[in-house]
């Protein structure tokens, strides 16, 4: 039987690294998902993850480590797929490879992507907002930074990712304010700040100090933060943030949530849905068709269209609080 370990370390070098010049995040990702991969497959097979050959890869481990993910780590289906996305590249490039394992592998390639519901997306209002971004402490180093951090995830909509990513060097404030990220895609962009995020950013970098390329919201230790570091903040002022506005706790608030309210904001004031696109940094305009199934008032707008002739257009509402409480029995 044929190693693993040889066609791991050629799939990286050899594939995404010179012939497919793939991103670091890209890298990291599918680092992290074989990484999973190789200790559970040792940790059934009992051995070193370095001894580990085609024999402990067949399709039946791979179900069972996707099970795992689900069950165990509480991976979403996104994160599921995701996960069987690299899985399947690292076996494209082994059957070219090792024709030798072409049967196994192509059993691993037929393990089809799970199907899941798309729910409306969840974002806060614009007061669930405020409240989060005044719960940080401003007595303090950290509540500032996580302030300052809020604010602009709140109203630049960026990615956890491009967050963590960014400079003190990536922010302008001269003449037309704006912050440089560099997104998905390898792609480029500049996202226009608000008066209020200018100058929470101002005061921010007045305080961090740095050069142009120090990351913008460091660790206690000056390094980056890392994603996950960003996720627990967020999570944690969002609890604390129940105390003056309780509505938040019927939500659940991560870094994504806000970059989803970004762009509500945007659909709230009338922008249209290519300009929310190009704001966000989506490769397609139909991506940001999920804002326009969020967004109640449109459908409301077309129901008033669609009204019976003779008939007052709106919503229902009772007149009387009696007759309120009897029709919501």
């Amino acid at each position: 039987m044929s190693r693993v370990a040889p066609t791991l370390q050629a799939f990286f070098t050899t594939r995404l690294m010179q012939q497919r010049q793939a991103s670091p995040r890209t890298i990291g990702a599918y680092r992290d998902t074989l990484r999973l991969l190789v200790r559970f497959a040792a940790e059934r097979a009992r051995c070193r993850p370095s001894e580990l050959d085609f024999a402990h890869l067949e399709a039946p481990v791979i179900g069972a480590f996707l099970d795992h993910l689900e069950r165990e780590r509480h991976n979403s289906t996104r994160t599921r797929n995701a996960r069987l996305a690299a899985i399947h590249s690292l076996f494209r490039f082994a059957a070219l490879e090792h024709p030798e394992h072409a049967g196994s592998i192509q059993r691993v390639l037929a393990i089809p992507h799970k199907r899941y519901a798309s729910a409306l997306v969840c974002w806060l209002s614009k007061q669930e907002a405020a409240a989060l971004i005044a719960t940080p402490d401003p007595s303090t180093w950290l509540g500032r930074r996580d302030h300052a951090l809020l604010a602009l995830l709140v109203q630049t909509g960026v990615r956890v990712g491009e967050l963590v990513g960014l400079r003190c060097g990536d922010v302008a404030l001269g003449a037309g304010p704006h912050i440089r990220t560099h997104g998905k895609g390898r792609k480029q962009r500049c996202t226009p700040l608000t008066a209020d995020a200018a100058a929470t950013l101002r005061a921010w970098l007045a305080e961090r100090g740095g050069r142009p390329d120090d990351p913008l919201f460091p660790t206690r230790r000056g390094t980056p933060m890392s994603t996950d570091a960003v996720q627990y903040l967020v999570a944690k002022h969002a609890r604390a943030a129940t105390a003056t506005c309780p509505s938040i706790a019927t939500k659940h608030v991560t870094p994504h949530v806000l970059r989803h309210s970004c762009a509500m904001y945007l659909r709230e004031g009338g922008v249209d849905i290519s300009t929310i696109a190009l704001w966000l940094g989506h490769e397609h305009i139909a991506t940001a068709q999920i804002y326009l199934h969020a967004d109640l008032r449109i459908k409301e707008q077309a129901l008033a269209l669609a009204a019976p002739p003779g008939a007052t257009p709106g919503r229902y509402r009772p007149s009387d609080p009696l007759l309120a409480f009897l029709e919501a029995l």
